[in-house]
């Protein structure tokens, strides 16, 4: 149970929590904790569906289109076909390019980005793709020497805190904030591992689910928490110039905090949550387009599998590197909102089960999923534009107990 618990917590370590800070700072710190609370009840729900109906049928190869076929018909299946290779190619040019911004600011070496790039991904992509078993049995102590660099970070990001800055709050900013944090609570690509790994026992399954579930939530509060309360709304080191620059929340951190000890660390932290989520959605990728070349297409060719797995984010990333932050907000409220949000809620809403299940969890969850899923695309389609009021904040004089003495 513990290692299973592991397990979700590692996936949920991932280039999403890098990000928190920089789109919730738009926000505040207070509509920021409430956002964080119901997505991460919402996902918890749609979890909740999705290890049932794996517990249900009980295989162990467990693809979502395949699922969502039996329900839904073609346009279910091919639709989660879709938002999965969102998901997954998304995922990938986000540890892509948030790794290279990392190395470049943290590196200091006089190289092109392009090399950078490559300089990641083939190392990266070797070890993701020869699946060494030593690699996937340290699952644990990866997950580990993360939440070990996590809590430094915080311990020491702490001590930077200006309590003042948590009185900034912008509500009109939260729903531009709410793809990234669904990012950062989602694990629900490896519910069927989980449920296979506890034998299917449903209540087991859902112990771990919740378990991890509080470890995020946590761990996201805490984070947010940390980066609105050190980091100032405008300048260089600024929250508006990190989300400008499609930074991840430790680079601007690292400027903020002075203390030498603290950019290892940081470094140390951003870099494993990236490989660690790199490799677990890359063995993902492969198998999802495995399954698509076989089962689809009629192909059965490995190394044209593997380039249809990683080439597409490589490219993409080679000429958009400045992309970090944008493509977690497309993943998140595109890919992941069809796949692990709105679908599983339908779903919930078709089986039978007790009315004030669906009239309080299920339909509710739906709506949100759906609300966020309209808004994000008018935003990607230019009718929908939601601008920090970078002047107001920057000249407003916080409230200080000091100040009234």
């Amino acid at each position: 149970m513990v290692m299973v618990i592991c397990f979700i917590t590692g996936n949920l370590i991932g280039a999403g929590i890098l990000g928190l800070p920089i789109k919730t700072g738009m926000a505040g710190l207070l509509p920021s904790l409430a956002g964080i609370l119901v997505i991460s009840c919402a996902m918890f729900i749609t979890a909740f569906i999705l290890a049932k109906e794996s517990t249900a049928t009980h295989q162990e190869v467990f693809h979502y289109p395949s699922m969502y076929q039996k329900y839904f018909g073609s346009i279910g299946k091919w639709g989660a076909t879709i938002a999965n290779l969102i998901i997954l190619y998304g995922s990938l040019l986000v540890y892509i390019t948030g790794a290279t911004a990392i190395i470049i600011r943290f590196a200091n070496i006089h190289i092109s980005r392009e090399l950078i790039i490559l300089l990641f991904f083939l190392p990266v992509t070797a070890i993701t793709i020869a699946k060494p078993k030593s690699l996937l049995r340290c699952n644990a102590l990866f997950v580990g020497l993360l939440l070990i660099s996590f809590v430094v970070i915080v311990a020491m990001g702490e001590k930077h805190v200006d309590p003042q800055r948590y009185w900034r709050m912008d509500w009109t900013m939260l729903p531009a904030a709410l793809p990234i944090i669904i990012m950062a609570a989602n694990f629900h690509n490896i519910i069927p591992t989980v449920c296979k790994q506890l034998d299917w026992n449903f209540k087991k399954i859902l112990i771990a689910i919740f378990s991890g579930t509080v470890i995020g939530f946590i761990m996201n509060g805490l984070w947010v928490q940390v980066g609105i309360g050190v980091l100032p709304f405008s300048g260089s080191n600024g929250i508006v110039h990190a989300l400008d620059n499609n930074l991840p929340a430790t680079l601007p951190l690292a400027q903020a905090i002075k203390t030498p000890f603290f950019v290892p660390v940081s470094v140390i932290f951003s870099l494993l949550a990236i490989i660690t989520s790199y490799i677990s959605f890359g063995n993902t990728t492969i198998e999802f387009v495995d399954d698509l070349m076989i089962n689809h297409f009629k192909i059965r060719n490995k190394a044209l599998t593997i380039a249809a797995a990683f080439i597409p984010p490589l490219v993409v990333a080679i000429v958009y590197p400045n992309i970090f932050l944008c493509a977690l907000d497309f993943v998140g409220g595109i890919g992941v909102v069809i796949l692990f949000g709105i679908f599983p809620c339908v779903i919930g809403l078709k089986l039978k089960g007790p009315l004030f299940r669906r009239l309080v969890f299920f339909i509710p969850v739906f709506i949100l999923f759906t609300a966020i899923l309209l808004f994000k695309v008018q935003q990607e389609l230019g009718m929908s534009r939601i601008k920090p009021r970078v002047e107001y904040w920057t000249n407003f004089r916080f409230f200080s107990y000091h100040n009234h003495k």
